[in-house]
């Protein structure tokens, strides 16, 4: 996928296709200069009516001209179309030029502005979107579809601010590549994308971006004495890892960001067990991971001036005859005691040593990414992701980071009521609270391991993959987390 800025006319263009966004009045959405013989073209194919009155809806006709066909996407008023609009637009508009014989594409963007959206955001979301459509689950079949188009957008703006657009052009490519990594890595199966098979992508990822990785054994996991993480690790055959990420680009004075991932590569729920019904989905239990992996890559492609550090305790939850049990209580690398109750409960228990080791960082902020809890789907459904943390402001730049990307959040509780729900007879803590709010008492067990730094928990069990016919990784919350982080080097500057 190439990517071209153009400041010509649109009579002065040639391309496959030309995407024009009319309005609910079946008018043009701005004024776009065209040539008379031109406009009276566009003005007869609006007049058939074609084009379903939904927003986003796309239609596509021949045209005799510079371009060979003509793209209408239905969109509000100008002054309403929102972000969500434009995105949704995009992702119609990729969707329908697959099927046909089209790889040049002339979009203008002038047509997707207004007071809350501007040329060079608009490109960003068309950017994301067409990466996103082109994407192809088949690495590992026999017939795989092998994209011989090789499609090619040329924005067209009136007046570019070249360096703006350009720069929200690449962020968005890095963002969306970002993204296909960790769709990829969620839709290997188990058998392939082990914990050693993540620690080589971030060695790989490292080596592309001029990074540091570092990958613990089990040996050096135990003389950290990491004995939850452990404690997950011991039913499976595969080896855990611990893998360290460091992208060091940012000021040596200024603390890092630490990105903790939940890299549990097959969830069976341990001695716990769960039902057969769409066990398989839990290869998707490393997710958390490759969004940290994904994250990395993004920034690593975009080169940004901060320093983040990327932690992931990866492992298999096995049953085996010598695999934690319900009723062992464990010594967590903090020193904390866990009674654990559930050996399905097993994403805090890799989790809380990360955090404990994210300490050394002295960190500005340490943010984990899990599929933690099916609690959370009950609460939020598929939507948005969960967001806890006692920072609010932290939290507020978390959601409006997912609300600028299209990648949403949404802030749960964690208030200090739910927190005896967690307390054991027998150790420190338990490692569940019972059936009520289990989404927010796993976050509040993460939370007696973060006491040293500001720290937010993003829940994804409900956003990381789609089920059913469209079954996949969706590469969220790449795309929130990116956005955040790249507010943060606008912060700096």
């Amino acid at each position: 996928m190439k990517f071209q800025l153009k400041s010509d006319s649109i009579s002065n263009l040639s391309a496959d296709i030309i995407i024009l966004a009319i309005n609910e009045n079946n008018k043009l959405c701005s004024s776009l200069n065209l040539d008379k013989s031109f406009q009276d073209k566009v003005d007869s194919i609006i007049k058939l009516d074609d084009l379903s009155k939904s927003i986003a809806s796309v239609s596509i006709s021949h045209i005799n001209s510079n371009y060979k066909r003509l793209g209408l996407v239905r969109v509000q008023n100008q002054n309403d179309i929102s972000r969500e609009d434009v995105l949704k637009s995009a992702t119609n508009i990729i969707r329908s030029i697959k099927s046909i014989k089209c790889s040049t594409i002339v979009l203008p963007l002038c047509q997707f502005s207004n007071k809350k959206i501007n040329e060079g955001f608009a490109s960003k979301l068309f950017t994301r979107a067409a990466i996103d459509g082109l994407y192809e689950i088949n690495s590992l079949k026999s017939d795989k579809k092998v994209l011989n188009k090789q499609y090619q957008i040329i924005f067209q703006a009136n007046k570019p601010d070249n360096a703006a657009i350009k720069s929200e052009i690449k962020e968005g490519q890095a963002i969306a590549e970002g993204a296909n990594l960790t769709k990829d890595l969620g839709n290997l199966p188990p058998n392939i994308c082990t914990p050693t098979y993540l620690a080589n992508q971030s060695k790989k990822i490292a080596k592309d971006y001029k990074m540091k990785s570092t990958i613990l054994n089990l040996k050096q996991i135990q003389q950290l004495k990491m004995g939850s993480f452990l404690s997950v690790a011991k039913g499976s055959r595969e080896e855990p890892k611990f893998i360290i990420m460091e992208h060091k680009k940012g000021k040596k004075s200024e603390k890092p960001i630490v990105l903790v991932g939940k890299g549990i590569t097959f969830d069976s729920g341990g001695i716990s067990l769960k039902p057969g019904a769409a066990m398989d989905e839990m290869k998707y239990d490393m997710c958390g991971a490759a969004t940290v992996l994904g994250v990395m890559k993004t920034i690593g492609q975009l080169n940004l001036p901060l320093n983040v550090v990327g932690l992931i305790p990866a492992c298999e939850n096995m049953p085996d005859g010598i695999a934690v049990k319900p009723g062992d209580i464990v010594k967590s690398m903090s020193g904390k005691t866990i009674e654990i109750l559930n050996t399905d409960a097993e994403g805090r228990l890799i989790l809380c040593d990360a955090l404990t080791y994210a300490e050394r960082y002295k960190p500005d902020t340490v943010i984990d990414i899990a599929t933690l809890t099916g609690a959370c789907v009950i609460a939020l459904g598929h939507h948005a992701s969960a967001v806890f943390s006692e920072n609010d402001a932290l939290a507020n730049d978390l959601l409006k980071a997912g609300n600028e990307s299209i990648d949403k959040a949404w802030r749960m509780p964690l208030w200090e009521e739910y927190q005896p729900l967690l307390n054991s007879n027998f150790a420190d803590i338990a490692n569940i609270g019972g059936r009520a709010a289990g989404s927010i008492t796993a976050a509040c067990f993460l939370s007696r391991f973060t006491k040293k730094y500001t720290w937010a928990h993003i829940d994804i069990a409900g956003t990381a993959w789609n089920s059913g016919s469209n079954k996949g990784a969706t590469g969220r919350p790449v795309s929130l987390l990116s956005q955040f982080l790249i507010h943060k080097t606008k912060k700096l500057n």
